[in-house]
């Protein structure tokens, strides 16, 4: 059959105490919803409808994909009442695959295992095991052990709320059938709500199988109702993402101590310390080494990159053999040529750092082109904002630049020149030449340091 998804993303998130809608809450790096929409897409469905309600603009907003279908559920009424929102525009020969925008962490193989389960005459459900059920709906089975139905806890007995095996919210039944069943629910129930839940025993009822596929691990079905919660699966994902990389020959010095928020690629022999954090598109060479406290965003790093600790690297393209910090920061539009030198509290915004030039300490370099093996002393400042529009500077190949050098851009240092410390550079700098600039020192013969008076009581 072919399929189609509908996702449940109407929800208030009250516990969450946030003005953002829940299903825009982060997890690593990406709202909760996204999650749940790539992973409905790796299975390839028809098409891909999202019922939302809480947030409303704001959800939609976030989402401007054009192979998102939208549906407004209005009115607060229950999953099932949600479910009925979606409907209309599926296929009645479809089948609905039914998810949770609040449920992250589910993988595209279980759902294809619960899809396997599903058919024209089958309703399948996603269940888990739980030690602590609590807040769960239970599956309530028979005496042969078939899904007769499922309790929410509000509506359960004493019994069986000592069922461990839950309900996670997933199902997949025909949309022709699933259509039937829903325009029969009611909301005599604990919470006055129409539950989506009430169709397994609609299901059993009319005499088709129901078919119970448990989700690999309890923790893939974690549903986010709280910080805790989000906590919780971020836990999860960080743990996934740290064994995909030990799977791949990628040393952690420490795995429960790294954060992929996004999409790592990885050479040989890439050795990653404690408490480093990735976001975006990141690619590391063979034999990058990340130091601890390191942020890495939207950048790629060449082979045999020494990264320092506690650096800043945001969109930016480093060559091979690079030595980069600690406490360097490479902010949007940096490009290192192969073996250039950041050392610490360096700042670099819009520039290009020529092979094997030097940038060591405590300097700004701003919208600036340097050249080969450049050294640039400490203290050195590219003046390249002039209060409304930002200029260039252009560094020679070979030059030096001396200790507390100010560059007021647009400038130009030429080729193999030197640049005396403590100069101010306004005007270009010949090639090959000593420039500096600098006021004449005196000493003021008689002059004596202010004294502080008595303190008046």
């Amino acid at each position: 059959m072919d399929l189609s998804v509908i996702i449940l993303a109407a929800g208030h998130g009250k516990r969450m105490r946030s003005r953002l809608p829940k299903v825009l809450q982060p997890l690593a790096g990406r709202p909760l919803l996204q999650h749940v929409i790539d992973t409905a897409r790796a299975l390839q469905p028809a098409s891909i409808c999202v019922v939302y309600g809480h947030g409303g603009e704001e959800v939609r907003a976030a989402f401007a994909d054009p192979d998102l279908d939208w549906t407004l559920q209005a009115e607060q009424l229950g999953t099932g009442h949600a479910v009925q929102q979606g409907l209309p525009g599926l296929d009645p020969d479809h089948l609905a695959l039914i998810l949770c925008g609040d449920t992250p962490l589910l993988r595209a193989s279980t759902l294809t295992a619960l899809l396997d389960a599903g058919g024209p005459d089958r309703l399948a459900l996603l269940t888990a095991d739980m030690d602590d059920p609590t807040g769960y709906g239970r599956v309530i089975r028979d005496a042969w052990g078939h899904v007769a139905k499922i309790v929410e806890e509000r509506d359960a007995t004493d019994d069986q709320r000592k069922v461990h095996e839950v309900n996670t919210g997933v199902m997949a039944a025909p949309v022709g059938l699933l259509n039937g069943w829903l325009g029969n629910l009611k909301a005599d129930n604990a919470q006055g709500e129409y539950y989506l839940t009430d169709v397994v025993a609609m299901a059993v009822a009319d005499g088709l199988t129901v078919a119970a596929v448990r989700a690999p691990v309890a923790s893939e079905t974690l549903g986010i109702n709280d910080r805790a919660q989000l906590a919780d699966a971020e836990a999860v994902f960080r743990a996934r993402a740290a064994t995909t990389l030990l799977e791949q020959g990628v040393t952690l010095a420490d795995p429960a101590r790294v954060d992929v928020r996004g999409e790592l690629v990885c050479g040989q022999d890439v050795v990653i310390d404690v408490n480093v954090v990735i976001e975006g598109r990141v690619t590391l060479g063979d034999g990058v080494h990340l130091g601890p406290n390191n942020v890495v965003r939207d950048a790629v790093i060449g082979a045999g990159t020494n990264i320092h600790p506690n650096c800043v690297i945001e969109e930016a393209q480093v060559g091979e053999r690079c030595e980069i910090g600690p406490f360097a920061r490479m902010r949007p539009g940096v490009e290192l040529a192969e073996r250039a030198k950041l050392g610490n509290f360096v700042e670099l915004k819009k520039s290009v750092v020529g092979p094997g030039s030097k940038v060591n300490h405590l300097t700004y370099v701003g919208d600036t082109i340097i050249g080969a093996n450049v050294n640039v002393g400490a203290g050195t400042i590219t003046c390249n904002y002039d209060g409304a529009n930002k200029h260039r500077t252009v560094i020679g190949d070979g030059a030096f630049i001396g200790s507390g050098v100010e560059l007021v851009a647009p400038v130009e240092i030429g080729a193999g020149a030197t640049i005396g410390a403590g100069s101010t550079i306004t005007k270009p700098a010949p090639d090959d030449k000593l420039t500096l600039e600098r006021a004449k020192q005196v000493t003021i013969e008689g002059w004596q340091r202010p004294v502080k008076g008595p303190k008046k009581r």
